[in-house]
């Protein structure tokens, strides 16, 4: 077990920043926003002298009703969790009666508490950090420049150093790389947070039928069924051209890096409203992409049988290319298809990590050229000898031959169908690549013998004769 601390204070007073300088990565998306962070993130420290898992969380704000209140609810359960706080006011500002409301909760919590003046940049340490003692918290304040780096390093050391802590043991360092990570992708206040948390089975993500609560791209680690997870809940990508303020193209990046990081993607659309072109766009990213995927229409609940039929005949006529991916019609809000789901990620999570044998992919070619040859190309058949696998996630057949640049593209869509039945590699892509091989004896001209040479003289002769 690592310990845990906790960063807390009012919005935009650095604690994202801070996030960010502690874990050496930019998983946080950082503007001078307030209230921009809703969510709690983990994170695995790699700034000072011992490892730890730190928690960024959202601002705590004098507000207690709607999205506040729920931003207040992940920050709380962070603190109950942590094994210290690291507690961040803004110089800038200076002494505010939300700072002493916070204090006020943490004398009472009764945790190992650090008191941290950030953006202290271009002002005297001790001048900035005076008026801080007022606070009552245990030890002095400590002064630093978050973007900067300044006073970082020695302000986790002091938090490090308030905990009787056992050393680190191997296991502690595990990394996530074992983990199935599923990226939960979709457009604005289609249900993406309320699935997440029915996953999970607690309110781990801020979810309301507010269009764009969801922010960044949050990591959800969980166990189901003895089986690790990550669940990866995004922010709803629009179209380009309603994308305007940037924060919300940094959310968009952090949704597409999600795409790349995941191994399965699940695809959230309404269903009471009719499959639109950003969704086949996200859908055309994740194939690109290579990832298995797994098609959720959500709310299903809510609609008459009608339109359920008009949804199911939508799909068929839109996505026929999407014959290989499962679909699921669920209410994330009650649960129901939920657990078929998660049925069918593990499924396409294993089709997309199969190992084939070269045997039976000669086999399965063999098979299928016999069946059905490719057509001639200038009088000469194209020969497909013979398949080995060349990846994984999506699973990659390599077919050497000759002529292969000019196989048809539906002669490897007939291809791919049969090796997806074979090995019923359903949910994932199936990815083909030709190579041909090359005639050693292109550039080398032949010698002739003697008697070819004399044979080849006789018949320039007949043919001038003639």
């Amino acid at each position: 077990m690592l310990p845990v601390i906790a960063l807390v204070g009012r919005p935009n007073v650095g604690k994202s920043t801070l996030f960010n300088a502690l874990t050496q990565t930019r998983d946080a998306i950082v503007a001078d926003y307030p209230g921009l962070t809703r969510d709690r993130r983990y994170g695995r420290g790699k700034l000072g002298d011992q490892p730890y898992v730190v928690i960024d969380t959202g601002g705590l704000s004098e507000q207690r009703l709607g999205m506040d209140a729920e931003i207040a609810g992940q920050t709380h359960i962070a603190m109950e969790e942590a094994d210290a706080i690291i507690y961040l006011v803004d110089a800038r500002d200076g002494l505010t009666a939300a700072d002493e409301t916070i204090a006020v909760r943490l004398r009472r919590l009764n945790k190992p508490t650090v008191l941290l003046v950030n953006k202290t940049d271009g002002l005297e340490p001790n001048a900035a950090c005076a008026e801080f003692f007022a606070l009552g918290l245990d030890g002095a304040p400590l002064a630093i420049a978050a973007s900067h780096g300044r006073g970082v390093k020695a302000a986790i050391n002091a938090a490090l150093a308030l905990l009787d802590w056992p050393p680190a043991s191997p296991d502690d360092d595990r990394h996530d790389d074992d983990r199935l990570r599923v990226a939960v992708l979709g457009r604005p206040n289609v249900g993406k947070s309320t699935l997440v948390n029915r996953i999970v089975g607690e309110r781990r993500v801020v979810s309301s039928d507010h269009p764009g609560t969801t922010r960044d791209a949050v990591q959800v680690p969980f166990e189901r069924q003895g089986k690790s997870y990550v669940l990866i809940d995004t922010a709803g990508v629009r179209r380009r051209g309603k994308v305007r303020q940037s924060v919300e193209k940094f959310s968009v990046i952090k949704a597409l890096q999600a795409i790349e990081q995941a191994h399965v993607v699940v695809l959230v659309a309404d269903a009471a409203e009719d499959l639109t072109d950003q969704d086949t766009t996200l859908l055309g990213l994740t194939l690109n992409a290579g990832r298995a995927l797994v098609l959720a229409m959500n709310k299903w609940d809510g609609l008459d049988s009608d339109h359920k039929r008009r949804v199911k005949a939508t799909l068929e006529r839109k996505l026929p290319y999407l014959d290989f991916a499962r679909k699921h019609f669920i209410s994330a809000l009650h649960g129901a298809g939920v657990g078929e789901l998660m049925r069918s990620v593990d499924q396409a999570y294993q089709a997309a990590m199969q190992s084939m044998s070269t045997h039976h992919l000669n086999r399965i070619l063999q098979g299928a050229v016999a069946e059905h040859p490719p057509k001639l190309i200038r009088g000469r058949r194209i020969k497909l000898r013979y398949a080995h696998q060349g990846g994984k996630n999506p699973p990659l057949i390599v077919i050497h031959g000759n002529q292969t640049d000019a196989v048809p593209t539906e002669y490897t869509r007939y291809l791919t169908s049969r090796f997806r039945r074979h090995f019923k590699l359903w949910g994932t892509p199936v990815r083909i690549q030709y190579n041909s091989q090359d005639n050693p004896y292109a550039d080398r001209k032949n010698t002739l013998t003697p008697r070819q040479v004399e044979k080849r003289r006789r018949l320039m002769r007949h043919v001038k004769g003639s």
